[in-house]
C-alpha cells in the first residue's frame, strides 16, 4: 500500500473518531458521563497534587499546543493569507465603487465575488477540517473537568467577582471554570501561534 492511501485512510479515520465523539456529546449525556469516568482513570491523581486552577491551566497549555500542532500542519497558512489579502482588496475596490457612484464596475465586481465563492468555500472547509482532530484530544479533557467539577465544589477567587464556586454560570450557559480555562488559553495559544509563526483566523 502508498504512503500517500495510508495516509487517506489515517486522516479519514481520525476524521471520523473526532467527529464520532463531537456528535456524541451533543446528543448523549451517558456518553459525556462514560467518557469523563474513562479520563479519570488517566487524569485522576492531578487534583491531589495540583490545585485545579492550576490543573485547568495544564489542560488549556495542552490543548493550546495541540490545536496549534495540528492547524499549523492540515492549513496551507499561505494560501489563507493569500486569499484574505485578495478579500480585503476585493472589499475596498468594492467600496470605492459604492462611493463613486461606479455601477459599472459594481457589476464587474458582483461577478468576481460569484467567482470567488469557491475559494471561500476551500477556506471554509481548510477551516474545519482541523477542528474534528482537534476534538480527539480537547474533548475528552473537557469531560473529565466536567465530570470532575460536577462531582467536587470547587471555589476560586476572580477580580470584580470575588469567591465564586466554579460550577456556577459567568453568563447564560458559560461556566466559572471555562471562563478560567478561556482566560488561560489565551495567552498561551498566542505564544504558541507566534512561535509556530501561524496566524490567527
Amino acid at each position: 500500500m502508498k504512503t500517500d492511501e495510508i495516509e487517506k485512510q489515517i486522516n479519514f479515520i481520525l476524521l471520523g473518531v473526532g467527529t464520532a465523539l463531537m456528535v456524541g456529546i451533543m446528543v448523549s449525556a451517558d456518553f459525556r458521563h462514560w467518557m469523563g469516568e474513562v479520563m479519570n482513570a488517566v487524569l485522576g491523581w492531578l487534583p491531589a497534587i495540583l490545585p485545579f486552577h492550576i490543573v485547568l491551566f495544564a489542560l488549556a497549555a495542552v490543548t493550546g499546543l495541540y490545536a496549534s500542532l495540528i492547524q499549523k500542519y492540515t492549513m496551507d497558512w499561505d494560501y489563507l493569507r493569500r486569499q484574505q489579502e485578495t478579500m480585503k482588496g476585493f472589499q475596498r475596490e468594492f467600496r470605492e465603487a459604492q462611493l463613486a457612484g461606479d455601477k459599472a464596475r459594481q457589476q464587474q465586481l458582483q461577478v468576481q465575488q460569484r467567482e470567488m465563492l469557491g475559494d471561500q468555500s476551500k477556506m471554509m472547509k481548510m477551516q474545519l477540517k482541523p477542528m474534528a482532530y482537534i476534538g480527539i484530544v480537547s474533548i475528552p479533557l473537557f469531560m473529565w473537568a466536567y465530570l470532575y467539577i460536577d462531582e467536587h465544589i470547587i471555589y476560586l477567587t476572580f477580580p470584580f467577582w470575588g469567591v465564586q464556586a466554579i460550577s456556577d454560570t459567568v453568563l447564560g450557559p458559560i461556566f466559572y471554570w471555562f471562563y478560567w480555562y478561556f482566560i488561560c488559553s489565551i495567552p498561551i495559544s498566542q505564544i504558541i501561534r507566534k512561535a509556530l509563526n501561524i496566524g490567527g483566523m
